[in-house]
């Protein structure tokens, strides 16, 4: 197994990509002839997820959200010390992310979208914003469990991660902005200094993850013998 500071290092990467192409294509609609939309937001979301969680996935394990690292951590995928690791690792490379937006994108557009920071709808409550974000999320870490925990599951690398983030993106992101993960909310709202309803996106996803774990590890996965269990978390 790689070193906790490859797979940390990976971690960053990985989270590094997945935010600064996300909020970067939020910005980039409002450059001219940039009128893709939320279709556009979403694709760009899935296919940067996709492609790390891919390139990652032998070294770290691709978890790139703590609310998957969480997840994990919760039914012992992984030890505390590693989700510790993973998680700095993860906020780490979503504040680069969007000091590099900041530098690289017009002044004026990072400031209107705020770097694209996740933003509640005007008629969403937090209450209803904190169930969506779960929701999502559930979705988003039931894919990670089917398509990669699961030692039955064709190997299709990230791509199934990534089509579940691209329809959380669709229908959330006029709702909630759709981050799925708390990182992808940290980052640009440190840089920006918005945290309005910050707490969201930390309670919400991680909810929907842990979720997501428990029922997966106790319900839906095959039991595997307690010996390998415990080699996993290592």
């Amino acid at each position: 197994m790689p070193s906790l500071f490859r797979r940390c290092t990976a971690e960053a990467l990985g989270t590094f990509a997945l935010v600064f192409i996300g909020t970067g294509s939020v910005l980039s609609t409002y450059f001219p002839k940039s009128d893709y939309g939320v279709l556009g937001i979403s694709i760009a979301h899935g296919l940067v997820l996709a492609v790390m969680v891919s390139a990652t996935m032998t070294i770290s394990g691709g978890h790139l959200n703590p609310a998957v690292t969480l997840g994990l951590l919760s039914v012992r995928r992984i030890n505390a010390v590693t989700a510790a690791g993973y998680v700095a690792a993860q906020l780490l490379g979503a504040v680069v992310a969007s000091v590099a937006v900041k530098l690289l994108f017009p002044a004026g557009i990072a400031g209107i979208t705020d770097l694209g920071t996740p933003r509640l709808a005007a008629s969403i409550s937090l209450g209803q914003g904190i169930v969506l974000e779960a929701i999502f999320a559930l979705f988003l870490v039931s894919a990670v469990f089917g398509t990669c925990v699961n030692p039955d599951a064709p190997r299709v690398g990230g791509f199934g991660i990534g089509l579940a983030l691209t329809f959380d993106v669709l229908v959330g992101g006029p709702l909630t902005g759709a981050a799925v993960n708390p990182a992808r909310a940290f980052g640009p709202a440190l840089v920006s200094g918005n945290w309005v309803a910050h707490g969201v996106y930390w309670v919400g996803p991680i909810l929907g993850g842990v979720l997501a774990a428990v029922l997966w590890h106790y319900m839906l996965l095959p039991k595997i013998p307690m010996a390998a269990r415990r080699r996993k978390t290592d």
